[in-house]
């Protein structure tokens, strides 16, 4: 497991570098942000995540830790590689990733090239709990009162992304919230999702059982 690396940039290209490590030259994958900081002749440091593969080791670099650990946090999602979770971090900072994981709003994922509603609302399901949002300033206050004021239309496109129509997918959050006035008082759509979709005896793996089938 390769944890940084330390040396000197031999060349910064469109998505990748090359750090020299006293004669090996080592490629590594980074975001358009981070390779805007490396000067070829200097020395750098760059945070690293490796990829294995049957045919391939590929190292992803970043700036700081907080990118990385972001970045294997998404590749945790299913139907997430390495290649979009890096895109991810190029479209968004990693506190604002993480805001928009806890409070469940997709449209920030589908801001994404290569995201739609359907995995945008997937990542937001298999994220919940897993980023929570460093600090308690106004990023997060701000994000988390948009989401109580609006939490149930995100709720119902996050399950139409799933497959569900909006009539099924409103009355069923309307069923599964009578009895938990606490989740509707917090206004979690990660949340609600989630329980919303225990009420209907699913899971993430499940919820393929789509308004069609349902008749």
């Amino acid at each position: 497991m390769i944890s940084f690396l330390r040396g000197t940039v031999a060349h910064v290209g469109l998505s990748t570098a090359v750090i020299d490590l006293n004669g090996a030259g080592m490629s590594v994958f980074a975001t358009p942000q981070t390779l805007s900081h490396l000067k070829v002749g200097t020395e750098a440091k760059l945070f690293t995540s490796m990829i294995v593969r049957e045919d391939s080791l590929t190292l992803f670099g970043f700036a700081d830790d907080d990118e990385r650990e972001v970045f294997d946090v998404l590749l945790s999602v299913s139907g997430v590689g390495p290649r979009l979770a890096l895109a991810v971090l190029a479209v968004h900072e990693p506190e604002a990733i993480r805001v928009a994981a806890h409070t469940g709003d997709g449209k920030a994922f589908t801001k994404v090239p290569g995201i739609g509603p359907k995995v945008a609302g997937r990542i937001v399901l298999e994220l919940a709990g897993k980023l929570v949002p460093h600090g308690t300033g106004s990023a997060a206050t701000a994000a988390q009162a948009a989401t109580n004021a609006e939490w149930k239309p995100q709720v119902v496109a996050a399950m139409t992304s799933l497959g569900w129509s909006e009539k099924d997918a409103a009355g069923s959050i309307d069923k599964a919230m009578a009895d938990s006035p606490e989740l509707v008082e917090a206004g979690n759509v990660a949340q609600i999702l989630r329980a919303t979709l225990r009420w209907l005896g699913q899971d993430g793996a499940r919820a393929g059982n789509r308004v069609g089938s349902r008749g």
